[in-house]
């Protein structure tokens, strides 16, 4: 079988932009046995990508990449026009900002047949501004993926206003046949959903962190120790389900939720003043304990590839 039948129709993708992101995508798509053609115009944009496909292989080996696959096997094109010639899905990583990916989006769909998605992996732009100044803005979405990219399952498809259903769901079917958990966010707002769920969660731990309640590191455990181990398996709804016992929803919203509103409306905003920007600072420096940001990224991918694995185990049962 091969990587078009495999994949939804997807042989060859291009990915645009090789920083972070685009070469952790770049590793995940070779990983399963796609053709990979990499765009970046920063000097030495080639060796930097080809470093972190090399950092990014052993993960994805021990998670299943196929044994036959070069993690060398792609190709690097500066220029994103010519790097999108015969691609079937697009995967953009330019950099945050709209005048940037309004110059370059209208670039590359002017060379491209008008059924190739070309997705962003935006963590907070509306797609139907990126994609103005396209001949086809119905092809133009956001394919926004949580970091690392090659380890995370999850990617969010946002549509917007212009994108067509056809558009979304070929992205929505790709995604799902290389082994992500691709959701749909329905309606633009910023910040997509992972991201404005995780703002909400650390401006109250700002905030108490701010009213003096715990420290930095203590409010971290809080979530590390606690909520977030159960947050591995499933979200907020299926957790409170469960904390209504026997009565499952119905008999968390009956007992709980008046104590549930009660927290929220005394929920804080904080103040982010130099000084208490700068107490976060100190307080990661503490809990950091003297590891690098290398060190502790090398830490957090080998538990979260055991966790990803561990969870494979039981889907396969």
């Amino acid at each position: 079988m091969n990587a078009a039948s495999s994949n939804a129709g997807v042989r060859r993708v291009a990915v645009i932009g090789g920083g972070t992101i685009g070469a952790s995508w770049a590793a995940y798509f070779l990983a399963h046995g796609l053709e990979v053609v990499v765009s970046d115009p920063a000097p030495g944009a080639a060796e930097a990508i080809r470093t972190r496909i090399a950092e990014a292989w052993p993960v994805l080996t021990a998670l299943g990449a196929r044994a036959d696959i070069d993690m060398n096997g792609w190709r690097f094109e500066a220029d994103p026009v010519a790097a999108v010639a015969g691609a079937d899905f697009v995967q953009e990583n330019a950099p945050e900002r709209y005048d940037v990916k309004q110059k370059l989006l209208p670039r590359i769909d002017a060379v491209l047949p008008p059924e190739v998605v070309i997705a962003s992996s935006s963590s907070g732009l509306l797609a139907s501004r990126i994609s103005e100044g396209c001949r086809y803005p119905e092809r133009c979405l956001i394919g926004h993926p949580f970091n690392p990219p090659h380890l995370i399952p999850l990617v969010e498809v946002v549509g917007g206003a212009k994108a067509s259903r056809a558009a979304i769901d070929r992205a929505i079917a790709f995604y799902r046949a290389i082994g992500k958990s691709p959701i749909e966010i329905r309606k633009e707002v910023p910040g997509h959903v992972s991201n404005r769920l995780q703002a909400a969660l650390w401006r109250e731990a700002i905030y108490l962190v701010e009213q003096g309640v715990a420290s930095v590191a203590d409010v971290d455990a809080a979530i590390s120790e606690g909520p977030g181990l159960r947050w591995a398996l499933m979200g907020p709804h299926l957790t409170f389900h469960l904390g209504g016992g026997e009565g499952g929803m119905t008999q968390f919203l009956k007992h709980l939720l008046p104590a549930v509103e009660s927290w929220w409306a005394d929920l804080g905003t904080p103040n982010m003043t130099p000084e208490l920007q700068q107490r976060l600072i100190d307080g990661i420096d503490q809990e950091a304990g003297g590891r690098s940001i290398d060190e502790l990224q090398r830490w957090r991918d080998g538990l979260l590839m055991q966790i990803i694995a561990l969870r494979q185990q039981a889907a396969a049962k």
